[in-house]
């Protein structure tokens, strides 16, 4: 046999070594793996938003009058009652006007009552012949003359009186008032601008914008159960901290914004005075006009979604997608859209049915789609306070017991 042959019968036999190879079950049978049951939770879904808080109230303190700026009665920065006088202005130049208004009433009044006096004698001198009929008309035209006067002289002194008022600037809502741009001794008059700014501190407005597809999945999320009004407003501050008091949904624009194609929706949320603390002081309440948060719209009751854990999901060009079993106990690809998700549970939103075998652990010992697999029970998740969970307390975790068995992937636990 010549080296040629030789070789040909060598590389023969490798060949049929291969083949007896690869017939050959692999060692240990087929790969573990961990297993939950796709099921639905009820859980409380969120939305966030980027908004910002703005007061309910808004006045800015302008003057009425020109006059001397003779007071200032209140602290920069606090916070002030409705009524409270804030300026003084000077009042003797209007309390003389006031005067001479008076003066000129009395004086009319007293010229009235004697054409009044006038009036009736002429009239009583006409009934006995006595007295011409022009004398008569000539005393009910100066009484009448004289009437008119009075109106007009009150009216004046009314003005007098409103310009002497406008020397008190009160403040015409509660709330913190701002640094004064104007100090004593100048004058002020109704062109000098604004003086100090008030603004109201509870309840506050969050005023945040939405996308119309945004805000017709939330409408159409909860129409069941009271459309916008069935969701609560939670706020979480620049420092990451979530604010205690919850706010309700109060105001959604009737138009949308051409040039963004959002809707503005406004929440009231309170915002009472730190405990220990007086209102006015600094910092004594938790949220500021103009400031910056997230904006959590959240439902008021949780809704059931179909849910996995998280750390099943695996992603690729295509998108998200999942191992399943099969009833044969082979491995499936699943391709998902997912809703909201958390680092621990993904909302599955289409592409997989309840109570399906998903694979959680293990996915690493699954080579290709089609595999068989030896499915068992995952581990159960960690344990986590109520607050972490999807949902809050109403969330429940994944079942972790399903056990695989032939024909049961479809059926429910």
């Amino acid at each position: 046999m010549g080296p040629r042959s030789l070789s040909l019968l060598t590389a023969f036999a490798l060949g049929q070594i291969s083949v007896a190879a690869a017939a050959q079950p692999a060692p240990g049978g087929p790969p573990a793996v961990g297993v939950v049951r796709a099921e639905r939770q009820q859980i409380t879904q969120s939305d966030e938003f980027i908004g910002r808080i703005q007061a309910v109230n808004r006045v800015a303190l302008v003057a009425r009058v020109s006059a001397f700026l003779e007071k200032r009665l209140f602290v920069e920065g606090s916070e002030v009652k409705m009524g409270d006088l804030l300026y003084q202005l000077e009042q003797p130049p209007f309390q003389a006007q006031v005067d001479v208004s008076k003066a000129t009433v009395d004086q009319l009044e007293a010229q009235h009552r004697n054409a009044e006096i006038a009036l009736e004698r002429a009239q009583q001198l006409l009934k006995t012949l006595a007295g011409p009929q022009a004398t008569v008309d000539s005393a009910l035209a100066t009484e009448r003359a004289l009437a008119a006067q009075i109106a007009g002289a009150q009216a004046q002194l009314q003005t007098a009186e409103i310009n002497l008022g406008y020397t008190e600037i009160r403040a015409p809502i509660d709330g913190k008032i701002s640094s004064t741009s104007v100090t004593e001794g100048n004058v002020v008059s109704p062109t000098s601008g604004t003086l100090a700014s008030l603004v109201s501190q509870d309840p506050m407005y969050v005023v945040f914008a939405i996308a119309q597809r945004t805000g017709l999945d939330l409408r159409n999320r909860y129409a069941a159960k009271g459309g916008y009004s069935a969701v609560v407003i939670k706020l979480r501050l620049p420092d990451g901290r979530v604010y205690g008091e919850d706010g309700k949904l109060d105001y959604v624009s009737p138009t949308v914004a051409e040039n963004t194609d959002t809707l503005t929706l406004r929440g009231s949320i309170p915002n009472p005075v730190f405990p220990g603390m007086e209102a006015g002081q600094p910092g004594s309440r938790e949220l500021a006009d103009g400031e910056f948060v997230t904006v959590l719209l959240e439902g008021v009751q949780p809704v059931p979604v179909l849910a996995i854990p998280r750390a099943a999901v695996l992603s690729d060009q295509q998108g998200d997608y999942v191992y399943v079993v099969d009833a044969q106990g082979k491995a499936q690809i699943r391709r998902l859209q997912l809703g909201q998700s958390t680092p621990t549970t993904a909302v599955v939103t289409s592409g997989l049915q309840e109570g399906e075998l998903v694979i959680s652990e293990g996915l690493q010992r699954v080579v290709r789609p089609g595999e068989a697999v030896s499915a068992g029970p995952a581990s159960p998740p960690p344990a986590m306070p109520p607050s972490a969970a999807p949902g809050g307390s109403d969330a429940k975790p994944p079942s972790a017991a399903a056990k695989p068995a032939s024909g049961d992937a479809g059926a429910k636990p």
